[in-house]
Parts: structure tokens; C-alpha cells; sequence
């Protein structure tokens, strides 16, 4: 997380988009569509192209634009998401197919608590990229990270939560309560057996799990 100058200069550097990726990142600033900050989604796709990952698992699709930017970027790289609001799943489909990475980038429509035994039939995942309902990261953990293949990554954005998660004193109780939710993740994500976790603050916070 850095101050806003910082981003400011970062955002500057960022080499540009295709039109419609340009596009895309005014619609979600005019509707409110949470999209990963640019700063966030450039690293992320930094340390996917180390990993080169064949098949990706997105929980939380919105109007696709890190599916598509992910499948730019891995031209090898099969991505399954999920979405379970229509409205934003339609879009992203009309954003999906006029990028023609229909036939890489498959959508489901659906919540994704209730696919998992339709994931449970495909081929393991080499990522994993959390960014949904962020009172439900761990139960997408629990349900998902099994379908994993060895030294696998899952990816969870948003885990400093604006930074509520440092916060003693919030007076929204609402936002208390997210951020207590997500710092309980972070926790759990620390001291998992199964994972090596560290935290980036990149963005609003990337956490980022290896399978042992």
C-alpha cells in the first residue's frame, strides 16, 4: 500500500492497455465495480508469468477484467471463473468474447459454493485467485484448495481491507466486523499447514499461498 503520489507515479509507468481494457476499467469506475487496482493487477500478472500456470480457478469474475488480463498475459493458460451475479456475468461475457478469448476463458454463472462438485471433475489448478465475497475468503479456501495441484498458488486479494485490518477502533460496525473477519483469515492463512503464506502490500493487500 503506498501513499497516493506513489500510486500515482506507479500508474504513470504502467504500460498501456488495449482499448478495451481501457474501456473496461471506466465502466467499473462508473458503476462501481470492484476491479483490482491497477498497481495490483500488474503485479499479479508479474508473478503469474513466473509461475506460467496452465489452468486458473477465479473466484469472483465481476465484469472479467482480470480473467482477460490473465489470459493475455498466460497465452497457454486455460481460466475457469465464477460469478454469481447475472448482471455482471453478462457483461463479462460480452467483454470475454469480444477480447476472443471465449474458447480460454470459461464462465460459470453461478455462486461458487455451490459448483464445487462440478470443479471436482476437472483437471487440478495451478492457481487459485480469490477476490469475492470477502467475508467468505476462508470458506473458498477450505472448499477450493483442495482442488489444487502440488505447488499450486492461491492468490487472495484484498487482505488489508483499506488497512481496517490494523485498526483497533472502528466506529462502522459493519466494516468492524468485515475487518475482523479478514484479519482471522490472515491468520489462518499464516498458520496453515499445508501452505506457505506471505503478504504483499501491493494494492490492498495480496496474499499469496504456496501448496507444500
Amino acid at each position: 500500500m503506498f501513499d497516493q503520489k506513489t500510486t500515482d507515479y506507479l500508474v504513470a509507468l504502467t504500460p498501456k492497455r488495449s482499448e478495451l481494457l481501457e474501456q473496461m476499467e471506466a465502466y467499473a469506475e462508473e458503476h462501481g465495480v470492484p476491479i483490482m487496482d491497477l498497481v495490483g493487477i500488474e503485479s499479479l500478472l508479474q508473478l503469474l508469468q513466473l509461475h506460467s500456470p496452465k489452468r486458473i480457478l477465479e473466484i469472483g469474475t465481476a465484469i472479467g477484467y482480470s480473467a482477460i488480463r490473465m489470459a493475455e498475459v498466460l497465452p497457454e493458460a486455460e481460466i475457469v471463473t465464477i460469478e454469481r451475479d447475472s448482471e455482471r456475468a453478462a457483461v463479462a461475457r460480452t467483454n470475454i468474447k469480444e477480447a476472443n478469448l471465449s474458447n480460454r476463458i470459461h464462465l460459470i454463472e453461478d455462486d461458487a459454493l455451490n459448483v464445487v462438485e462440478i470443479l471436482e471433475k476437472m483437471p487440478l489448478f495451478h492457481v487459485l485467485f480469490i477476490d469475492a465475497a470477502k467475508g467468505q475468503y476462508q470458506r473458498f479456501f477450505d472448499q477450493f484448495s483442495p482442488l489444487l495441484a502440488p505447488g499450486g498458488i492461491i492468490f487472495s486479494d484484498n487482505v488489508l481491507f483499506r488497512g481496517l485490518v490494523a485498526e483497533q477502533d472502528i466506529e462502522s460496525k459493519r466494516l468492524s466486523k468485515l475487518a475482523g473477519k479478514i484479519n482471522a483469515y490472515n491468520q489462518y492463512l499464516m498458520e496453515h499447514p499445508d501452505f506457505h503464506t506471505r503478504i504483499l502490500p501491493i494494492g490492498d493487500g495480496l496474499a499469496v499461498s504456496i501448496k507444500k
